[in-house]
């Protein structure tokens, strides 16, 4: 009997110690020493810079010659290039690509959600290490971000809207099919007990916020984007729910009276704001709203129209909106509102994410703004402050890195040669 208490004591004793070593090994640390970080937070760039990270999370950031990493640490040089934090587009939709008009009608769920992978990597590759999908069908984009987050494919952080809410004839409701097909987009709901009902069941098929279209639109048939297309007192409904339940609501809107009602209605953010005027600056200024631009693609779009086949209809209305938008977000910025970085990616090809940097500053925000606003303000406005968007011990260590001074020349970012996403690097240019 003894022998076999002395036999179990110690096979106890052997698997602790195996399973102690097993641990060790999992939580392998990684010292990345670089020779200038951005300090998104004071504008400063710091040279000679060695952060510590352990299971995927900063642990410390500062001087090299003040920082002592652990010997058995992995190790990342990076002596010639400048790191931040990585970067973040709030406005994305990565189950989708620049298809315009009635060929948008061939596509099923599957082949969206197959497309979000290949739009994932990607976006993950040109450094946007997080992103806020607004707006997909058939949840496409939860099965995308579920997928990524389970290690089945690559692609940045997620987080999903599902299916956006609309009226009927809506800019978020399908219009290019005549009445004989009784076609229906995933989101319509009429009412106030109907948008209830909707906020409700995209909560329950995981949708992480709320996207409502508050206004038309310009790539959709039949609506006019300075139109309010909810009322106050649906959006109202809908925030309401929205944020008891634990959930932002990001509300398409072009027109300045759609603008003013969802920034009433309590939303978090406003995508697009083509017509934003003064009473809608002043009452997102009042409400803390968020405005998050959609700039660059009017260039690409514009550029491309003929060679991607875009119908008239929708080809006049991008002719009237876009460059108005530039002259009312231009105001916008002078105004001081808050601006997250967004792109509206899909519209143009995924991964020309940071074309939109070269664009703000274009309208006013200097290069440090412009980078704010795709690290410290988008992670505010995601929720996920001191998680994303920063280099400080606690955050996850996603990390960018590009040669030369980002606030010298913005349009660096365009051209982002490291990226890490939790620690692990999936894209290292230098080593080559």
């Amino acid at each position: 009997m003894k022998r076999f208490q002395w036999s179990v004591m110690l096979a106890a004793v052997i698997l602790a110690l195996a399973g102690q070593n097993l641990a060790q090994q999992s939580s392998t640390s990684v010292v990345v020493h670089a020779g200038h970080l951005l300090d998104v937070k004071t504008g400063k760039l710091l040279s000679d810079q060695t952060l510590l990270i352990e299971d995927g999370k900063i642990v410390s950031v500062g001087a090299s010659a003040q920082t002592t990493p652990p010997s058995a640490a992995v190790r990342i040089d990076l002596p010639n290039a400048t790191i931040l934090p990585g970067l973040i587009d709030a406005h994305t939709h990565l189950t989708m690509d620049p298809k315009f008009g009635y060929e948008e009608l061939g596509l099923s769920i599957p082949r969206q959600t197959l497309t979000g992978a290949k739009n994932a990597r990607a976006t993950l590759q040109a450094g946007f290490t997080t992103v806020r999908n607004v707006g997909a069908a058939g949840y496409s984009d939860v099965a995308l971000r579920d997928a990524i987050n389970a290690g089945d494919v690559p692609g940045p952080r997620m987080l999903v809207s599902g299916p956006a809410l609309s009226i009927t004839g809506g800019h978020c409701d399908n219009n290019y099919l005549p009445f004989d097909y009784h076609a229906t987009s995933n989101g319509v709901a009429d009412g106030i007990a109907a948008v209830q009902h909707k906020v409700r069941e995209n909560i329950k098929y995981g949708s992480d916020l709320i996207k409502v279209c508050a206004t038309g639109g310009v790539l959709s048939k039949g609506d006019d984007p300075q139109a309010s297309q909810y009322t106050l007192e649906e959006m109202k409904a809908i925030v309401a729910d929205a944020h008891r339940l634990g959930r932002k609501v990001a509300a398409h809107a072009h027109g300045a009276q759609g603008i003013l009602w969802a920034s009433q209605a309590g939303v978090d953010s406003i995508e697009h704001g083509s017509y934003i005027d003064d009473a809608g600056i002043a009452e997102m200024k009042k409400n803390g709203t968020y405005l998050v631009p959609t700039l660059y693609l009017g260039d690409w779009f514009l550029e491309n129209a003929e060679r991607n086949h875009v119908p008239d209809f929708l080809l006049a209305k991008a002719k009237a909106v876009m460059p108005a938008a530039r002259q009312n977000i231009a105001h916008a910025f002078a105004s001081g509102v808050k601006v997250a970085f967004g792109t509206d990616a899909a519209v143009y090809p995924h991964g020309l994410n940071a074309h939109e940097f070269a664009v703000m500053v274009k309208l006013g925000l200097t290069p440090l703004q412009a980078i704010q606003a795709a690290t410290l303000n988008a992670a505010d406005l995601l929720g996920w402050s001191g998680k994303v968007g920063s280099l400080e011990p606690g955050a996850w260590a996603d990390i960018v890195a590009v040669d030369g001074d980002p606030l010298k020349d913005v349009t660096t970012l365009e051209r982002v040669k490291f990226v890490m996403k939790g620690g692990e690097v999936v894209r290292n240019d230098y080593g080559k």
